[in-house]
């Protein structure tokens, strides 16, 4: 079998395992409590906080235990425009930041603060000085990914902090999908990270807040965790956590350069193996794990199906595996194809012999819902013909058939002719620009109409 689905959740790791049954026997009591069970306790605790935050270079003052990766990013973010609320409500986040984060900046607008998007690029990447130019004297917080969760691009999270620095302006890094297994630039002033990422059992995230950094916890003030996370802790989580956060960092140099000879692979055979696929993500400045891919005239969902079939667990950023019938807002962000997504990302330990496996089964699978769903085969268009004024109709028909519709169609209109695509699925505005990108011929635009919208599309070649 073939677990390809890490960036969501890590297989545990056997050291977090071995620590987790370790301190079931010795971490069930009150860390608070004076007695002896209690100071066993506490002993625990603090030597995993102790450990946490040498992995994380951070003081252990500075680190609290949080629930979950999300609790620590929402209590950050609202712990940090709270303690500046007399700066301002300004926040900045960018398009492509984890749910979590736009979730919380939401909530911050819908308070009465002000939210900036910095927008990306095509690898899903921000400007360093697009960030600058978004602080205002009223900013009161900046954050920013150290890489996405869906595309593996890095992010310039350095020259983003600099900026930050000189404007006075404190920085919140999620680094949920870095710690432990990749560097994460310094700079930061705060950083929120989820155990179950790098083989940490689910349910413990990590807050650091620096010291000197303005920071109001929100709710209900709680003794424990300085304040900043209420309830009992998890201790033998806790322990698990910290101890598989070390392993996984001393392994972590040698894991990279084999994973990424892996899913270069991936990313360099996908497009000669299927036809009709765009690679997403930088191809330079990702993590060695993950990498992603569209494939056109496909249905996300079924390829996704017919893979775990075949043994392999993967996730997609389409919309039609989406209940909300969107497509991922990463991907959207990027402008590129969302339809038929695929992410790969492989745990350490991942063999070559799994990578080659998935390799040859992909393209029958992917050959075999185009075959259902009636696509072009390889994206084929039929000699030239009929007016320039011809009309799909593919309302109330979700991703991926307004785009093979088109696809269908395309070689019946002139050079320089014109389609237009009637459609009221949210997927068709990424996808058939993006279809046009690929395919060599030109988006002029969408206009309004009657139900849904029409995409107009222009014959190139």
């Amino acid at each position: 079998m073939g677990y390809f689905d890490a960036a969501s959740a890590a297989p545990l790791h056997p050291v977090a395992r071995q620590a987790l049954l370790a301190s079931l026997d010795e971490g069930w009591a009150d860390p608070a409590r004076l007695y002896r069970e209690g100071r066993r306790a506490r002993m625990l605790l603090d030597a995993a906080r102790e450990a946490a935050a040498e992995a994380v270079g951070c003081r252990p003052d500075e680190l609290t235990f949080t629930s979950s990766g999300t609790r620590a990013v929402h209590d950050g973010i609202a712990g940090a425009l709270a303690g500046r609320r007399r700066t301002g409500r300004h926040l900045i986040v960018s398009a492509v930041e984890h749910s979590s984060v736009l979730h919380a900046a939401d909530v911050h607008r819908a308070g009465g603060g002000e939210v900036t998007e910095v927008p990306v690029d095509r690898t899903g990447a921000v400007g360093a000085s697009a960030y600058a130019a978004a602080l205002r004297p009223d900013t009161a917080l900046a954050c920013l990914q150290s890489a996405n969760h869906e595309v593996g691009t890095e992010q310039p999270v350095a020259e983003v902090a600099g900026h930050c620095r000189a404007a006075g302006v404190p920085l919140l890094v999620d680094a949920a999908q870095s710690l432990g297994r990749h560097p994460v630039p310094d700079g930061w002033s705060l950083l929120a990270a989820s155990a179950h990422k790098w083989g940490g059992p689910p349910g413990v995230g990590l807050l650091v807040v620096r010291k000197g950094v303005r920071f109001a916890p929100q709710g209900p003030v709680d003794e424990r965790e300085s304040g900043r996370a209420a309830g009992f802790e998890n201790i033998p989580a806790v322990v698990a956590a910290a101890a598989s956060l070390r392993a996984v960092q001393a392994e972590a140099a040698q894991e990279a350069a084999r994973l990424r000879e892996l899913t270069d692979r991936i990313r360099t055979r996908v497009p000669r193996l299927v036809p009709d696929v765009e690679v997403v993500g930088d191809p330079e400045r990702r993590l060695p794990g993950i990498v992603t891919f569209s494939c056109l005239y496909v249905d996300g969902e079924t390829v996704l199906h017919e893979l775990d079939r075949a043994g392999f667990s993967v996730s997609s950023g389409s919309s039609c595996t989406s209940s909300t019938l969107t497509p991922s807002h990463v991907l959207k962000a990027m402008g590129v194809l969302s339809e038929g997504n695929v992410r790969v990302s492989l745990p350490p330990g991942t063999s070559e012999e799994d990578v080659e496996r998935f390799l040859s089964v992909l393209p029958g699978v992917v050959a075999g819902v185009r075959e259902k769903l009636g696509a072009p085969p390889g994206g084929a268009v039929r000699p030239d013909g009929g007016d320039d004024a011809l009309v799909v109709d593919a309302l109330g028909r979700r991703c991926p058939v307004p785009v093979i519709e088109l696809a269908k169609v395309i070689g019946d209109v002139p050079v320089g002719g014109t389609v237009r695509v009637l459609s009221d699925d949210e997927a068709a505005r990424l996808d058939i620009p993006a279809w046009c990108e690929m395919r060599g011929q030109e988006y002029v635009g969408e206009e309004p109409a009657e139900r849904g919208s029409a995409h107009v599309v222009r014959r190139l070649v």
